[in-house]
């Protein structure tokens, strides 16, 4: 597989986006109301994740290497409230996804900024895309422009069409039941 030669991206127009306005907001159950620009996102401690990547469709590629900001380190900054149990992605493209905050605190869990040394593509997601490797792709949200802590579940945009919330790659857990 030959990510975006054989598989191209699924968006029908990729956003283009303008990396002077661009905003990442995070708001929500958190103490600290943030908003971050591209040059305050680039200044914050950054490190590469080495990971498979796998997609709904039964494809994956192998070795991936994100570099961005680990998701844990941003929970770090904006201090999650004790009842902040679930994390929603808002998304230029207008798709969106929620995790459980505990599924988005591990060391491999990134917004990555690059791909294998290089800036993301906005076919990829870029300039930000969310990377949990231990869900199917969907749940790692592409264009990522807004997170919100919330105490209660809300679907994203493939999970209101059937897809699994959970979307474990190693339950082969795919569809909503």
């Amino acid at each position: 597989m030959r990510w975006n030669v054989d598989h191209p991206g699924i968006v029908p127009e990729n956003p283009k986006v303008d990396l002077n306005s661009w905003r990442l907001t995070v708001d929500g159950e958190i103490e600290k109301p943030t908003v971050l620009t591209w040059k305050d996102l680039l200044a914050l401690p950054a490190q590469e994740s080495v990971s498979d990547f796998h997609c709904v469709e039964g494809w994956s590629v192998a070795e991936c290497k994100w570099f961005g900001v680990r998701f844990k380190d941003l929970v770090g900054i904006v201090k999650p409230r004790n009842d902040s149990k679930y994390v929603f992605f808002s998304c230029t493209d207008g798709c969106s996804t929620s995790l459980d905050l505990a599924d988005l605190m591990g060391e491999d869990v990134i917004l990555a900024y690059k791909l294998n040394g290089e800036c993301l593509d906005e076919t990829l997601g870029g300039p930000l895309r969310l990377v949990v490797p231990q869900k199917y792709a969907y749940k790692s949200a592409m264009y990522v422009e807004k997170i919100t802590f919330m105490k209660s579940r809300k679907l994203g945009y493939w999970e209101q069409l059937g897809y699994s919330d959970t979307a474990d790659v190693w339950k082969n857990d795919r569809r909503a039941t």
